[in-house]
């Protein structure tokens, strides 16, 4: 059939040039808009830095896995990490598959040397062959069979060009196959090539044949530079894939042929050591609640392993581990005593079992039944534990006067004018005050927590109220925890009002010994008080009703019930006691110094008497009981301390601020000159005179007054607080120095301590460990204990008080169970 022939010519010029101009515009289009691409920002930049070095990575890796590779590329990985935020890539890191490691990936062979050949990866075994069983020499592994090889020269002359044209072989991204240029010299009839592997029991350990195997005879080749292999071999029917699932394969082998080893060798014996010595720190710092048996507890030893660590041993933490801390503890200590010029010895515990006003012990016979501790306070407010004493029985005052003296020389030496004085919960009239005596720079002061609270004691002896209320009180609780019926009423009324049952606590013993520990009486009074309610519909209970008319008992304790008299004087005790104890806690929590003595106490007094006003009390009976009190706990240094003290000026009418002595009674006023006179020497006592009357007339500067008086409130309790306690003593050693005496005694003075307190101890000490070894440990472990907590100021909270220390007797005590005799080690 014939072609119609396409004339050009033909069609009309305008449309020709048409079409022209519509091909121009549309190549200038095309090529506006492919000359300028838009730009990429910098995290575009730096992801795709980031997919290609992941990707050259996986490359290599893949590579090696083939034989094209070093050898510890079967060991790590490539790991490509992702941003939390964004889910982007950000780094590629590289992973050690025997242990789950992370390393930078900027140098892969820098870290295998590290990690795999210097034995920091425990599940490497040094001593195989670096080169993975897949890296192999390839003979005898890949076989190419081509009918066009010969050994005929043209088939030479073809090898060579072949040869040349692999160098420029280039791979293609998708496939990951290499091709040879376009230039080269190929033969489209060759064959696929046929991958296959020796059989891996033909493998020694470093890569070569193993020892009984024969190595195959080799004939050499000359196409492609391949050798023909005559042996027998396993066909990978994955083809050349398969190499990389081969190699997980042998990997797998090989780390259940060599078993991991046991969790807690993953750690360096530097950090297991410095694990150890962190966990030792937490058992001495909480020895009082945590018994060192449950160190041997098999979950506790279970979870130390967990995280690598070995088990502890409770012989080490009582042997030269204990030793080694507490010399650190004391070194320490020490060093912050010699940096003070002087100190104040502090002393708590001598008051024992049923003496120890509100801690009502009950401790075993045979035992130690008291600790008594020794602590420094220096000037700056902190606190040093010095000693613990372990004590039986009664203490003399004389014994006690020797542990204190003995305390002093062994912290000054020959200089013992460096202890100021002495606080102590005991012994004011006896050991403090010989001491004072025979030394006559000493102020030697009573805890003042322990005075207040023996108000309740003095009260509940000298006030026929307390009597009464307490005697009311046996009777109505023995009279219901006697009757069954009562008692079962009781309950009932309880559980509807309250939600709640609880009996009437009746103290072991009655009659006057409880005059002298009146906490027991002040529990049922609590009770009774508070199951208010509930005993007024046991009286309405029909039942009980029939009861009372033939129990002549019954019939005064309905009366008893029935008056508002007794509600009304409950009441009122319930209400005094709680006012003294809620005093003295708060001064065991501030801990005073000793010139806010006489505030406290008459702030206490004011409350005394609204409190008599309240309840219609006798005044003169509850003041003289108070005086007598005060004048129990008073010493001379209050009024010196109260009047030296610049957080205690008062401001007058011309703008001064000037010491209070319109407060101090005149025998007061006479005690502060006589302190005064008493710490300087006597050819200097008129001097100081002098200056305490320029300093009773001009006071101190406005300005720093009120430096000294700033207040702040506590983010914790709301109080509004003094900014800088130690702006007081500070004002007098830098700025007030024109009183060249005065300011001597003031600095001494006015940083004292008013309590004792800071330790409580609840533990006794069995005589099975009553060995001077035992004993040795246990002053230790304290010593340690007590150190780390007024180096960190544990005490700032009740609860972590309460804590301290605070383990009952029996099995879990922490003496009996950890602090046996050394000899056992």
């Amino acid at each position: 059939m014939a072609t119609k022939s396409f004339n050009f010519y033909s069609y009309p010029h305008q449309e020709i040039s048409n079409f022209q101009q519509k091909i121009k515009s549309f190549c200038s289009e095309t090529s506006t808009s492919t000359v300028h691409p838009p730009p990429e920002s910098t995290d575009e930049l730096t992801i795709k830095k980031v997919h290609k070095r992941y990707e050259g990575l996986m490359m290599i890796r893949t590579k090696a896995i083939k034989g094209k590779g070093a050898w510890y590329w079967a060991h790590l990985e490539p790991l490509l990490v992702q941003n939390p935020d964004s889910g982007q890539p950000k780094a590629v890191k590289l992973r050690c598959a025997l242990c789950d490691a992370v390393f930078s990936a900027s140098n892969p062979s820098r870290t295998a040397s590290e990690h795999l050949k210097r034995g920091t990866c425990r599940n490497f075994n040094s001593g195989e062959s670096p080169t993975p069983i897949t890296s192999i020499s390839p003979a005898g592994v890949v076989t190419v069979r081509s009918p066009a090889s010969s050994s005929s020269p043209k088939g030479q002359q073809n090898h060579r060009k072949q040869s040349n044209s692999g160098k420029r072989a280039r791979r293609n991204d998708k496939t990951g196959e290499f091709s040879g240029d376009r230039g080269g010299n190929t033969n489209s009839d060759t064959p696929s090539p046929t991958y296959s592997v020796p059989p891996v029991a033909m493998i020694g350990p470093a890569g070569f044949p193993a020892r009984d195997s024969v190595q195959p005879a080799l004939p050499e080749v000359n196409h492609r530079r391949h050798v023909q292999v005559e042996q027998p071999h396993v066909m990978l029917s994955g083809g050349k894939e398969d190499l990389g699932a081969l190699a997980m394969l042998e990997d797998s082998v090989k780390k259940l042929k060599t078993p991991k080893s046991l969790p807690y060798q993953t750690l360096t014996k530097s950090q297991i050591d410095s694990s150890l010595d962190l966990l030792a720190d937490w058992v001495y710092e909480h020895s009082g609640s945590v018994p060192f048996s449950s160190l041997e507890d098999p979950k506790f030893n279970s979870f130390l392993n967990k995280i690598g660590l070995p088990s502890v041993d409770r012989m080490d933490l009582a042997g030269e581990r204990l030793d080694s801390k507490y010399k650190e503890a004391r070194i320490m200590s020490e060093a912050r005593i010699r940096d003070a010029m002087f100190f104040q010895i502090a002393s708590d515990g001598w008051k024992s079992g049923g003496d120890n006003n509100h801690r009502y012990h009950d401790h075993g016979s045979g035992g130690f039944n008291n600790l008594v501790n020794l602590s420094v306070n220096l000037p700056n407010g902190t606190g040093v534990f010095r000693r613990a004493v372990f004590t039986t029985g009664y203490v003399f005052s004389k014994n006690a006067e020797d542990v204190l003296l003995e305390t002093i020389r062994e912290i000054c030496g020959s200089n013992l004018q460096q202890c100021v004085g002495i606080v102590s919960d005991r012994f004011k009239s006896t050991a403090l005050r010989n001491l004072e005596n025979q030394h006559c720079w000493m102020i030697n002061l009573t805890c003042q927590f322990q005075g207040v609270y023996g108000l309740i004691k003095d009260f509940s002896k000298q006030l026929p109220l307390f009597g009464n209320v307490s005697d009311n009180c046996f009777k109505v609780a023995n009279f219901i925890n006697n009757k069954s019926h009562v008692k079962k009423s009781l309950i009932k009324y309880q559980m509807q009002e309250y939600g709640r049952v609880g009996l009437l606590r009746v103290p072991i013993c009655g009659g006057n010994r409880f005059m002298f520990a009146f906490e027991p009486v002040f529990n049922l009074v609590e009770d009774v008080l508070s199951s208010a309610r509930a005993l007024q519909l046991v009286l309405l209970d029909e039942g009980d009703k029939i009861v009372s008319s033939e129990d002549q008992v019954a019939r005064e304790i309905d009366e008893m019930l029935r008056n508002p008299r007794f509600w009304k004087e409950l009441e009122a005790v319930h209400s005094l006691v709680k006012l003294i104890k809620g005093m003295a806690e708060e001064i065991e929590k501030e801990r005073p110094r000793i010139g806010q003595c006489l505030p406290l106490w008459e702030e206490l007094r004011l409350k005394i008497k609204n409190w008599c006003v309240e309840f219609q009390v006798n005044e003169d009976h509850v003041d003289k009981v108070f005086d007598k009190r005060f004048k129990r706990n008073y010493h001379p240094a209050w009024s010196a301390a109260f009047i030296l003290d610049p957080l205690y000026l008062i401001r007058e009418t011309g703008g001064k601020y000037l010491p209070p002595f319109k407060y101090l009674t005149s025998q007061q006023e006479k005690d502060v000159d006589k302190l005064i006179t008493r710490l300087v020497s006597r050819e200097e006592a008129h001097i100081a005179l002098m200056e305490l009357m320029k300093w009773r007339t001009e006071g101190l500067d406005p300005v720093y007054a009120q430096a000294v008086q700033l207040k702040q409130r506590d983010p914790v309790t709301g109080k509004m607080r003094i900014a800088n306690p130690q702006s007081s003593r500070l004002v007098w050693e830098t700025y007030l120095i024109e009183f060249k005496l005065l300011r001597k005694v003031a600095v001494r003075l006015i940083f004292l301590h008013a309590t004792s307190c800071g330790f409580k101890w609840n533990w006794s000490f069995s005589k099975g460990n009553q060995s001077r070894n035992a004993i040795e440990r246990a002053q230790k472990l304290i010593f340690i204990a007590a150190h780390s907590k007024l180096m960190r100021r544990g005490f700032s909270n009740d609860e972590d008080k309460d804590s301290f220390f605070a383990v009952g007797n029996g099995d879990d005590d922490v003496l009996n169970d950890v602090l046996f005799d050394a000899s056992s080690l």
